[in-house]
This record gives C-alpha cells, sequence and structure tokens, in this order.
C-alpha cells in the first residue's frame, strides 16, 4: 500500500505551485482529451484564452482547435466526447480552451508534474502517482469554482486509487452521475452537446493511458504517457518523453 499526502483545491485557492497537480474535469475536458488522443491525435496545446486558440490556429492551418460551447468560426470542432469520437485525428496537434479545465492546467504549470485526468483514465493516473511515493500531490477541483461534485468524485476516487487499489469506484460515479453538470448537460442547458456525452465521461478507465501536461516551446502541451500496470493492455500511444 502506497502513502500520499493528498489535498483538494479550487484553481482559485492555489497559492503557490504544488510538487504534483492533478487536474480534474470530467464533464468535459479531460474526458475529451483523452478521446482526442484514442483518436489518433499527436499531443493537445492547451490555450490560455479563445483568442489565442485562434492565433495558434491561424498560424497552423493543419491544428484542429477545439472549444466549449456551440461552434463558432474558426474552430474546427466542441468540447464534447460524443462528438469528438467519430473524427480522424491522426497525426494531429488539437488546440483546446474550456472554461475550467484548460484554466487548471495553466494555473499549475510551474509544477514538477501535472497530469490531467477524468474517469476514464483514473487507473493510468492513479498507476502513476504510484510510482510518486512520499509526493504531496495537491488535485485541482475545476469545476464550478472547485464546488463540482463529479470532479471531486474522480479525485477522490484517484487519491483513494493510489493508496488502496481495491476501492471501488460504484459511489464515485454515482456522485458524478448526480452532479449538477450531469443534469446540465442531459437537459441540454450546455451547448455543443451530444446526447451520449454523460455516459462516455462516465466510463471508467476507457483508456489505458495517463495525460501529462508540461511546457514546450512556451506552450502547455498534454501528451498521453503510457503506464503499464497488470492485466491492462499497453496502449497504442507513444510514451510522453
Amino acid at each position: 500500500m502506497s502513502r500520499m499526502n493528498a489535498r483538494f483545491l479550487g484553481i482559485a485557492e492555489l497559492a503557490e505551485a504544488p510538487a504534483v497537480a492533478v487536474v480534474v474535469d470530467v464533464m468535459r475536458a479531460f474526458t475529451v482529451a483523452a478521446w482526442a488522443f484514442a483518436q489518433g491525435a499527436e499531443r493537445i496545446v492547451l490555450a490560455e484564452s479563445l483568442d489565442e486558440a485562434l492565433a495558434l490556429k491561424a498560424r497552423r492551418p493543419d491544428w484542429v482547435a477545439l472549444k466549449d460551447g456551440p461552434p463558432a468560426p474558426g474552430f474546427d470542432a466542441v468540447n464534447s466526447p460524443g462528438l469528438l469520437r467519430s473524427v480522424d485525428l491522426g497525426g494531429r496537434t488539437v488546440v483546446q480552451k474550456t472554461t475550467a479545465g484548460t484554466v487548471g492546467a495553466l494555473a499549475v504549470k510551474e509544477a514538477s508534474l501535472v497530469l490531467c485526468a477524468s474517469f476514464v483514465v483514473a487507473e493510468a493516473t492513479a498507476r502513476l502517482l504510484r510510482t510518486r511515493t512520499g509526493d504531496s500531490v495537491t488535485f485541482v477541483v475545476t469545476g464550478d469554482n472547485g464546488q463540482a461534485d463529479e470532479d471531486l468524485a474522480c479525485a477522490q476516487y484517484i487519491a483513494r486509487r493510489v493508496t488502496d487499489a481495491g476501492t471501488d469506484a460504484t459511489g464515485f460515479l454515482r456522485r458524478a452521475a448526480g452532479s449538477r453538470a450531469a443534469a446540465e448537460l442531459a437537459q441540454g442547458v450546455r451547448r455543443g452537446v451530444h446526447p451520449d456525452d454523460v455516459a462516455l465521461c462516465l466510463e471508467l478507465d476507457r483508456f489505458p493511458f495517463a495525460m501529462v501536461a508540461a511546457s514546450e516551446d512556451s506552450l502547455m502541451v498534454l501528451r498521453p504517457c503510457a503506464v503499464p500496470g497488470e492485466g491492462v493492455p499497453s496502449p497504442t500511444v507513444q510514451a510522453a518523453t
């Protein structure tokens, strides 16, 4: 059993860069990011603003720009796993700007290790954290000013899995399914939504990789990271370097 000092903070509560940060956005930024890698994306650039995303896209027209909400001029896709799962992103760079997830990742960019997580990569994230015994880990609860229960439930589940691999996900997934974000997605309150989005966001361990964000050429770049585990097939994505 591993030991880990975990704390759970909203973005506004981050006073200094943590040693290890796990930025959680279940509905939907880091579920979408995982799907982007599954669809062949090579990397995801986390944009500071919509203007920066559009500027990056203008300089590199082959990049795929993605945002929250409804479709908009200059953007190729919206922040929906249900809509993204049919898009071929083979070898492409995706530029992602969302309301909470990308903001949270950029807020901890000075950390020595930044992981971006959701339920679909929960176990791979926990396995990677188990290799960092002794580190204090800050889980950044990005949604709803740090109050989003789907993000807190996912963060608490991952933290528990690090120290107790027998932890059951049922209660944590139930909390996420009953969250305000899930209700808003299901009821169509949010725009740029596919009917399957909530179910896809609650698919535990759909993908066998973790997602590591690091600075590359002044940009914050997210890449998939292979995390071998017993009984888990090796992913086809490249490990982060």
